[in-house]
């Protein structure tokens, strides 16, 4: 969970809220996070057999097409993500050389496509993430972060926090609703890998562990995230953070102890965001080539090369990329714009998810035995489908026909799927539910093309 998202965590969420608004929008977050952690854990436990992801639970749950839409979104989320993660890599970068400027410049895109086919052919060797990379990444991220917040907890001053909580002085932001909904996006982003662990859970010595690991991992990376969020608002004014380059980070640490602490942050960064970028890229291809292998995806992208590498779904992950990074070039995207996106793709792997944990007390299946958790397990996974939905919500109608306008082309794969197993495409609910996504991505399409609509 811990990657670039925090380090950008200051100017993200003072780009549409302020103090009052954020600290409401976190304690929704913390309680909706925690529920679907509880759904990932409780589903592990349950439906030990499903071990394909995310995509998995929505597949038992609701049928093939929610299956692969979930795999679909999930993948397209993991892979903008990285397209994210370059934006901030070269933004990092034009702290020291101007000309990379917010990371979406030609010179940025030029010097992202380098690493991206860098790291594409080191993968397509065979490299793993070693030991020794994950050990380097881990303390150069996490250094910085205690350091800042040790920093700022002394610099904190409370008339700068304290000095327009409601975000009153600045109508731009709206009423408080409409902060902690724009907000909301953001906040999801940063969690995004809480469903990690459930995901490992096969390899755990004792059930229990998976719990117990899921819940302090939240609580951790959730107290990790509010603090530096809310002392950096206690360094800089609404307005000045939302103003920031990112990684904002940075800039908030340069102002309290002058240039070696943005050259720190930034350096930490560099280096957390080579290895997150090369785990990443290893993840886009596997989430293709384990839903190739259940016949979710089709056969071409479970093939392996020589080296054991998943190379056709390697090759059509880095491809998107880097059509998207050239994108960014002509569409201006920043990091912020980016992640909106790639988060409001996850939304729907993690909304079938809590659905399919309601699904499970509501018919009492693997509570037959003993059914002593089923009103407990049918509250949390309703209070997770409603943060879910409230997500939905949340991300607004743009980022909701932007993200069918992304769903709609994988119907193509679905169909060459459903065909080599000799199926038909779509059941009739299926069709229904497909029609809806192919009106929201002409509607997405026709957006862009009018300019109501912008990545």
């Amino acid at each position: 969970m811990v990657g670039g998202g925090i380090f950008s965590l200051p100017q993200n969420m003072a780009a549409s809220a302020d103090v009052g608004a954020i600290l409401i929008g976190w304690g929704i977050t913390a309680v909706g996070m925690l529920t679907l952690a509880f759904v990932f854990q409780t589903l592990a436990n349950r439906k030990p057999d499903l071990d394909g992801g995310v995509y998995a639970y929505a597949k038992a749950g609701f049928g093939d097409y929610m299956g692969f839409s979930s795999a679909w979104g999930y993948w397209i989320s993991a892979w903008l993500g990285n397209v994210g993660y370059f934006v901030l890599l070269f933004s990092t970068l034009g702290y020291f050389f101007p000309i990379f400027g917010e990371g979406n410049t030609p010179a940025a895109i030029i010097g992202a496509s380098v690493v991206l086919w860098a790291v594409h052919f080191l993968v397509l060797r065979g490299i793993k993430e070693a030991a020794f990379i994950n050990l380097v990444t881990t303390v150069a991220k996490i250094v910085p972060l205690f350091l800042f917040i040790l920093i700022c907890l002394f610099a904190f001053k409370l008339d700068i926090f304290t000095a327009d909580i409601w975000g009153s002085m600045n109508p731009d932001l709206g009423s408080v609703m409409n902060q902690v909904r724009n907000m909301m996006l953001v906040t999801v982003w940063v969690f995004i890998g809480i469903e990690g662990a459930s995901i490992f859970s096969a390899r755990a010595e004792k059930r229990s562990d998976v719990g117990k690991a899921t819940i302090i991992g939240f609580v951790t990376v959730l107290l990790l995230l509010v603090l530096v969020n809310v002392l950096s608002l206690g360094i800089m004014t609404q307005p000045e953070l939302a103003k920031l380059q990112n990684p904002s980070m940075a800039a908030v640490l340069e102002h309290v102890v002058g240039h070696w602490g943005a050259v720190l942050i930034s350096v930490g960064l560099i280096i957390s965001l080579v290895g997150a970028l090369l785990s990443w890229v290893l993840l886009c291809a596997e989430i293709l080539f384990a839903a190739a292998k259940d016949h979710t995806m089709p056969e071409f992208l479970r093939r392996e090369n020589a080296n054991h590498v998943p190379a056709n779904a390697l090759w059509l992950t880095n491809a998107m990329v880097q059509v998207f990074l050239i994108v960014t070039l002509f569409s201006a995207s920043t990091y912020l714009s980016l992640i909106y996106l790639a988060t409001s793709m996850i939304l729907v792997p993690y909304f079938w998810s809590a659905a399919y944990a309601l699904l499970l007390p509501i018919r009492g299946e693997t509570y037959e035995q003993d059914g002593r958790d089923r009103n407990k397990d049918l509250a949390i996974a309703g209070v997770a489908l409603v943060y879910a939905v409230w997500l939905l919500y949340a991300g607004g109608v743009k980022y909701l026909l932007l993200s069918a306008l992304l769903y709609a082309p994988g119907a193509i794969l679905f169909a060459k799927a459903k065909h080599e197993l000799g199926q038909p495409i779509f059941t009739n609910v299926e069709k229904l539910i497909f029609a809806a996504v192919v009106i929201g991505a002409l509607a997405a399409a026709y957006g862009l093309y009018d300019g109501f609509l912008t990545l």
